[in-house]
């Protein structure tokens, strides 16, 4: 088909549906242009990665800080509550501190801390302590330090979070006086 415009005599080309000259004069039909590629190319992928470090890094670190925190919270708990069963079962005051320093660093090895003898400590409502119907107090102490922190820098600045439990437990009532 050839239209004729009514100034001249010069044909047009047939334009069918789909042709080549169609989707080069039509900029929407989305075909990328012969003569070079895009610049703007892969940059969403970078862009993505960026992003996707800068946020996902803090993230997992404060993750790894909360679990920890989460560890030292149960490791305290246990520790005192173990220990304080330990005490009021012993046969005397004197077994029954060692009996509550043994439990209660087992607990802490549980969730894999190492601590000194130190983060016990044992008060007694009566004297003697294992006084039928008195009870101890034990409270128990960790401090959690903050992953992946080098030691040299721990020097300068605390990067270490202090974790205490208090757990009270009752001599059998009961029972005999124990020394």
């Amino acid at each position: 088909m050839t239209a004729q415009l009514s100034g001249g005599t010069a044909p047009t080309p047939d334009l069918e549906a789909g042709s080549d000259t169609e989707a080069r004069s039509h900029p929407e039909s989305g075909s990328v242009p012969e003569s070079g590629s895009d610049p703007e190319s892969g940059a969403a992928l970078v862009e993505f990665l960026g992003t996707a470090v800068l946020l996902l890094v803090p993230l997992v670190y404060l993750v790894l800080t909360v679990a920890q925190v989460q560890a030292g919270a149960f490791a305290v708990e246990g520790a005192a509550r173990e220990a304080g069963r330990a005490m009021v079962t012993a046969d005397s005051s004197a077994a029954g501190g060692q009996r509550a320093r043994a439990a209660a660093g087992i607990a802490f090895a549980d969730q894999g801390f190492v601590t000194t003898d130190g983060s016990v400590s044992l008060e007694c409502s009566a004297d003697p302590c294992l006084t039928p119907g008195a009870s101890v107090a034990v409270r128990t102490r960790l401090v959690v330090p903050l992953p992946f922190v080098p030691a040299a820098l721990r020097g300068w600045v605390p990067l270490e979070i202090p974790v205490t439990a208090t757990h009270v437990a009752t001599v059998d009532e009961y029972g005999q006086a124990r020394p």
